[in-house]
């Protein structure tokens, strides 16, 4: 087990932290400074988890993706897709049709993604009573 240099941390982040230091090949996601940082804030936006989650199953056309998410702009999800290209979640290939035709497909890393993204959308489900019922009390309690 690391010893963590600073404030108190739970048990639960040393379980997480690897035996060894933090590395060129392994970030340190406390650090402020550390591009681990970049990679949660990635895999935070509700855009790159739905996109992840609906492209397990397969590839999908823009429309497709649009048709499913309801309520994103379209220059949202295209920001969105661009960044997860960049990111290398997705790949973009562009079908030489008429009209053309483009599909969006998870790369091997974004499949790596879909399974602890869907195990914390599973959680977010079952566990959504509990959170309404919270912030209900919540509101009760302080007038909002």
């Amino acid at each position: 087990m690391v010893t963590i240099a600073g404030p108190a941390r739970p048990r639960l982040v040393d379980e997480l932290r690897p035996a060894q230091e933090a590395s060129a090949d392994r970030g340190d996601l406390f650090d402020a400074d550390c591009p681990t940082r970049q990679i949660l804030d990635r895999i935070g936006d509700k855009w790159t988890v739905l996109v992840v989650l609906l492209l397990s199953d397969g590839p999908m056309r823009f429309t497709e993706l649009r048709a499913n998410l309801v309520r994103v702009a379209p220059k949202v999800l295209t920001q969105s897709l661009r960044r997860m290209e960049r990111d290398g979640l997705v790949t973009r290939e562009i079908f030489a049709e008429v009209p053309p035709r483009v599909e969006y497909t998870l790369t091997d890393l974004g499949h790596s993604l879909a399974e602890p993204i869907a195990v914390i959308g599973n959680w977010a489900e079952a566990n959504m009573p509990r959170f309404t019922a919270a912030q209900a009390a919540y509101d009760a309690a302080h007038g909002d």
